[in-house]
């Protein structure tokens, strides 16, 4: 009788547990905050990146005209009557009128011209479809009793979009981690060993190869340049002496294969031949100037643009690519293992915020493209328009409408956005739980199909369609949470809590 009354007495208190945790949590917790930190502080990091447009034609009374693009905020959801009146609005009531659930986004734009500001203004950019349940949402917070009377389910988790009436999600994206070396052997080919990396910033995800060949010669590939000799890029990124190129890779002693990459390139001897040498290899039909302008471009913008796209950011470019030697050198040594690319450290689920800023930036840039031809349009006609006249709202409104209604999303991915399920209430969690890999499902791609260890207590084991789809389309455990985008201050405030236990800057 006692054990049979400590197992009831266990019984009520993990119901009681359960009950306070989802008081405060809900299923889909990461991705509504995903979503907030879109709003708060993305959005703003997208405009400060654009920072000011210049019109190529001004007026001939002018030397400089530019746009400058300042703060950017998002207001509550509303809706625009007939008679021009505007109010709140709740998300029962778009789903009834077939509306959208957005909230005006309005930026501040200043007109300097030679210098000087002649026009500031606070403009509407778009209307952004609000997330249920997020901090801009009018039922955050509300009580079971108001969630009834504004016509909702108390148990709704949130988590998605009212777009024409129709509820939408979006399908978190499963992808390899960007800015991550990975290195294999290989066992076909003139190359022994890669190391690869997406190098990710901003709309920039490129793709970069270093190969080591059985002769222990380097190459590196990335955009138009393809095998590049690996000390002669380390050589234009500043590296000139055998020395620093040894303190890039980082080892303590010198590798044979290092010895061979040296020893083949001695003749280089300063960056400006070094870039001279791959102006060479580009073999375009420009000028030997242009050809140098077109290689300090690659270097300093498509180069690692993690790293930094400023020529000052050359040398650390350089560091990061003797990191990249470095383990495929103690690969090749034995000393570490093949990376797993399977193994879920290597990967990264894009939320919604994630999905949203990708969206976000791409179509930005086509309004300030927009609104500069508009202002030039009119100084050829002898008028130089006011800001409120030369951004149209609907623009921005339509794209980003668009793609979450068809789930047409930048980089011609399809079905990033879907219908809801609403068949019952476990299908509807189940569906905004939903992970979905970037890989061609017509391609066999056994290994990233099958159920990895690190899956445990992350994915649901047993939960995927069967057929082609099988492992690319799975679930997220129930109570997983992911942990969100770190701003850049938390970042720095990061690195300099480790500087205590040993951590050091590299030129710093």
């Amino acid at each position: 009788m006692l054990i049979i009354g400590e197992l009831l007495n266990m019984s009520e208190t993990s119901r009681l547990l359960i009950r306070k945790y989802f008081e405060e949590h809900n299923f889909v917790e990461s991705n509504i905050a995903s979503f907030d930190s879109f709003v708060k502080w993305r959005l703003q990091k997208i405009i400060d990146e654009i920072g000011s447009a210049s019109p190529a034609v001004i007026p001939p009374d002018t030397e400089e005209i530019k746009f400058v693009f300042e703060k950017i905020r998002v207001e509550k959801p509303s809706v625009i009557e007939a008679d021009g009146a505007t109010r709140q609005l709740l998300p029962a009531e778009a789903r009834l009128r077939n509306l959208t659930y957005s909230a005006p986004v309005l930026l501040e734009v200043s007109l300097v011209v030679d210098g000087k500001e002649k026009e500031r203004v606070e403009v509407q950019i778009a209307e952004l479809p609000i997330m249920l349940k997020s901090e801009l949402c009018y039922l955050r917070g509300m009580s079971e009793k108001e969630l009834v009377e504004a016509g909702e389910d108390p148990f709704d988790a949130g988590g998605y979009f009212i777009i024409n009436g129709t509820e939408r999600i979006l399908i978190l994206l499963e992808d390899l981690a960007p800015n991550t070396i990975f290195v294999q052997e290989k066992g076909v080919g003139p190359a022994t060993h890669i190391a690869q990396l997406f190098s990710e910033s901003g709309t920039y995800r490129i793709p970069h190869l270093i190969e080591r060949y059985k002769d222990g010669l380097f190459s590196l590939s990335f955009t138009s340049l393809k095998r590049i000799p690996l000390i002669i890029m380390l050589k234009a990124l500043g590296l000139a002496k055998d020395k620093d190129i040894l303190g890039a890779i980082g080892l303590n002693y010198m590798h044979e294969d290092i010895y061979i990459n040296l020893y083949e390139f001695l003749n280089i001897k300063s960056a400006t031949e070094a870039i001279e040498f791959i102006a060479k290899t580009l073999k375009l039909a420009q000028m030997q100037e242009q050809r140098l302008q077109r290689v300090e471009y690659l270097l300093d913008n498509l180069l690692l643009p993690h790293v930094g796209t400023k020529k000052r950011d050359r040398a650390l470019k350089a560091y990061f690519l003797g990191r990249m030697v470095k383990k495929l050198l103690l690969l090749k040594e034995g000393k570490i293992k093949e990376d797993d690319k399977d193994h879920y450290m290597n990967k990264r689920v894009r939320l919604s915020g994630d999905l949203l800023e990708t969206l976000f930036r791409v179509n930005l840039k086509a309004l300030v493209s927009d609104m500069l031809y508009i202002f030039q349009r009119g100084v050829r006609r002898g008028k130089l328009l006011p800001i409120s006249s030369i951004i149209r709202t609907k623009l921005l409104t339509s794209r980003v409408k668009s793609a979450i209604a068809t789930g047409n999303w930048t980089s011609n991915r399809q079905g990033v956005s879907q219908r809801l399920d609403r068949e019952n209430g476990l299908a509807t969690i189940s569906h905004l739980q939903r992970v979905v890999s970037l890989l061609a499902t017509a391609q066999e791609n056994f290994k990233a199909r099958e159920l990895h260890p690190t899956h445990w207590g992350r994915l649901c084991p047993i939960e995927t369609p069967e057929g082609k789809n099988i492992g690319l389309r799975k679930n997220l455990a129930l109570l997983t949470e992911i942990t969100p985008q770190l701003t850049d201050e938390e970042v720095e405030t990061n690195l300099k809590a480790l500087e205590p236990l040993g951590l050091k800057r590299i030129l710093s």
